[in-house]
């Protein structure tokens, strides 16, 4: 591809223009071929679904608030519960067959044993779904 002409005489200036017409035949074969493809993306099998008038299931989890103030007392729902006792409480709550959300507050204050000593209890009984409740900052 030469961007001057052959003829060495005289004005031997580089031609400045691009020749554009190959990209737009090769634009319009594209355009075509996707003008001729594109409705073939849109075919599925034909199935007849089958109309039911069903309510949704709108069931809120159980959840269990579990706070842990500053001395290492464990309150459930609000209610005082002693540690021999707390197995127990976490027990009761998972055999209605619910699998409950156990929500943890615990104080800045309190020792990080104390936290790990209630999460082992509701691991055992079978607590798996355990959310750490904060505050955001001010």
């Amino acid at each position: 591809m030469a961007f001057g002409s052959f003829n060495e005489g005289g004005n031997a200036q580089p031609m400045a223009e691009i020749n554009t017409t190959p990209l737009v035949d090769v634009m319009l074969v594209l355009l075509v071929i996707f003008i001729i493809t594109a409705p073939l993306f849109n075919q599925a099998v034909p199935v007849d679904l089958p109309k039911v008038d069903a309510t949704r299931i709108d069931e809120k989890p159980h959840t269990l608030a579990v706070a842990i103030d500053g001395d290492g007392r464990v309150f459930v729902d609000g209610v005082e519960i002693a540690q021999a006792a707390l197995a127990a409480r976490f027990a009761a709550a998972v055999a209605d067959g619910r699998q409950p959300e156990l929500h943890l507050r615990a104080d800045r204050g309190t020792r990080y044993e104390r936290v790990t000593e209630v999460l082992a209890e509701a691991q055992r009984v079978g607590i798996v779904k355990i959310a750490f409740v904060t505050e955001p900052p001010r």
